[in-house]
């Protein structure tokens, strides 16, 4: 008996103890992942003049908004790093975004590039992002090798007649040839250029 008037009060005290508040979680504001923006670099990205690590700046070219109205201001700048470069004959490039400026501060960015608008002599970005030239096209190869060939015959006859032309002729052919193999090999992007990204992870704002 004398227990269960115990185990009475006992009970009736842990009910009349106030129930510990649950504050409701600080409001998360964002950008989903999957969302795509334009941004333009500040810095001019050259494969035979960089080398993994480099570090370039660019800026938003546009607003970019979340379902919940979070946004992030056009003309907000980003921080970002070369992953890696390639000036081998198909020169190549990976680009990797660091940071992203907002109106609390800087946050993570974690973004591929899926296009560069209005660049023609790329390649579409694959899965990671790495930027490629386009391979040499067999018919400019052509046309730079007769190129050649004209100012080699030129010159080739004015040292030497018929004959003069006919080894002039070869090594304007030979030099159309290797001036197409070694102007061609860079990738380049200029300050300026545009380029399509696409969010990785969400992009948190926090509110404050």
């Amino acid at each position: 008996m004398f227990r269960d008037v115990i185990h009475s009060v006992v009970l009736a005290s842990l009910l009349s103890l106030p129930m510990p508040s649950q504050e409701a979680p600080q409001p998360e504001h964002g950008i989903p992942d999957g969302a795509k923006f334009v941004i333009r670099l500040d810095d001019k990205l050259d494969t035979r003049k960089m080398h993994s690590g480099k570090r370039f700046k660019a800026k938003l070219s546009e607003d970019l908004l979340g379902p919940d109205g979070s946004i992030i201001e056009r003309g907000s700048k980003i921080k970002g790093h070369v992953s890696a470069v390639d000036n081998g004959f198909h020169a190549r490039m990976l680009l990797s975004f660091d940071e992203i400026e907002t109106r609390h501060g800087w946050v993570p960015l974690f973004a591929t590039v899926t296009d560069v608008p209005g660049e023609h002599g790329l390649k579409p970005p694959d899965d990671e992002g790495e930027l490629e030239r386009e391979g040499t096209n067999k018919r400019h190869e052509i046309e730079r090798a007769g190129v050649g060939t004209g100012v080699g015959a030129g010159t080739g006859a004015i040292a030497g007649g018929g004959k003069g032309a006919a080894i002039g002729a070869g090594i304007g052919a030979a030099a159309g040839a290797l001036s197409s193999l070694f102007t061609d090999r860079s990738l380049v992007l200029q300050k300026g250029t545009m380029l399509e990204l696409r969010l990785d992870r969400p992009l948190h704002i926090y509110s404050r």
